[in-house]
């Protein structure tokens, strides 16, 4: 990986996806790309530096990735860092350009848009839709030569993207993020990405289209006015769908929190969680009381809860969330 004098690290999720195609826009260049699933956080421990290399990295927790952040430093490398969840302890070094916010309304490519003073405002609206932070996007949006039902399509995108990232797997994705990356950063605007019909967009929305129909008849397996627990079934249509579900959960009852399971082939539960939209706060800390836990303060996750843990995470979501 040292060949390359640019590495792109980024989360294969919305946000993380389009925070490097407004980053790219800016600043054309021939880059090594570092991705993986959503969940696949730990990408930094991939990457090998030196003195010559920028690494660039978008939307993955610095906390999740200090030990390597430090020997990329160690080794040299140029480190430009935006993101909004946990960083931790922020290195304090000259090779480092660090953009962390963690407010729970913000989102990485929002960082990078104000980094770029908006020049691709469109693709961070995108992402914001894509977090679930519909009230950021329509705040970002509101100059923006759109109507309304462009804006409707930048939301549907961004809802698309950020589902593509969901999945034990790669081989669970409609598209690998690094290949659907790369098919929407020739577009400087989502909307032309979303107009031509030789690009991947309508594949795109058929896959999410179709998986997110077969939640229809999934019921809570505990709900009660502050908290309800999902258990999707063993199928890769679940694992794919278990974000953008919880999203659709978190908007239709908004004074709850979501804990939507999926199962992990190596043992128990993969666990994403929504704090409820009136009170944005409380589930990276409730997720980070596990090993594989971490996120942000409205929308967290676990990534191996073991079976025999379940009743113990049940009963810290309730306490988490019951006022």
């Amino acid at each position: 990986m040292s060949n390359s004098n640019n590495i792109d690290v980024f989360n294969g999720d919305a946000d993380g996806i389009c925070a490097l195609i407004q980053y790219r826009l800016a600043h054309p260049a021939e880059s090594t790309l570092v991705t993986g699933v959503k969940r696949d956080i730990k990408l930094l421990d991939r990457v090998s530096a030196n003195k010559e290399d920028k690494v660039n990295v978008f939307d993955i927790s610095m906390e999740k990735n200090t030990s390597d952040l430090n020997r990329l430093l160690s080794e040299g490398a140029s480190i430009f860092y935006v993101d909004h969840h946990m960083a931790g302890e922020i290195p304090n070094h000259t090779n480092l350009n660090a953009i962390i916010d963690t407010s729970p309304k913000t989102c990485t490519s929002l960082l990078v848009d104000d980094y770029l003073k908006g020049k691709f405002k469109e693709w961070a609206v995108v992402a914001a839709f894509g977090d679930n932070l519909n009230q950021s996007a329509e705040k970002a949006a509101k100059n923006l030569p759109i109507n309304s039902d462009q804006l409707c399509q930048l939301k549907r995108l961004g809802i698309s993207i950020n589902y593509n990232g969901y999945g034990s797997s790669l081989d669970d994705l409609h598209f690998k993020p690094d290949d659907l990356y790369q098919k929407m950063v020739a577009y400087t605007s989502p909307l032309d990405f979303i107009e031509d019909k030789s690009s991947v967009y309508l594949e795109l929305q058929a896959g999410y289209d179709n998986d997110i129909a077969q939640t229809s008849n999934l019921k809570a397996e505990i709900a009660t006015p502050n908290i309800a627990v999902y258990k999707l079934p063993d199928e890769i249509w679940a694992r794919r769908v278990s974000g953008v579900f919880g999203n659709q959960l978190a908007n239709q009852y908004p004074e709850r929190a979501h804990a939507i399971l999926s199962n992990n082939p190596k043992d128990g539960y993969v666990v994403s969680v929504r704090a409820p939209l009136n009170n944005l706060d409380h589930a990276s800390e409730l997720c980070k009381q596990f090993p594989s836990g971490g996120g942000r303060k409205g929308a967290a996750g676990i990534n191996q809860l073991p079976e025999g843990e379940l009743d113990n995470f049940v009963d810290l979501l309730k306490k988490t969330y019951t006022q």
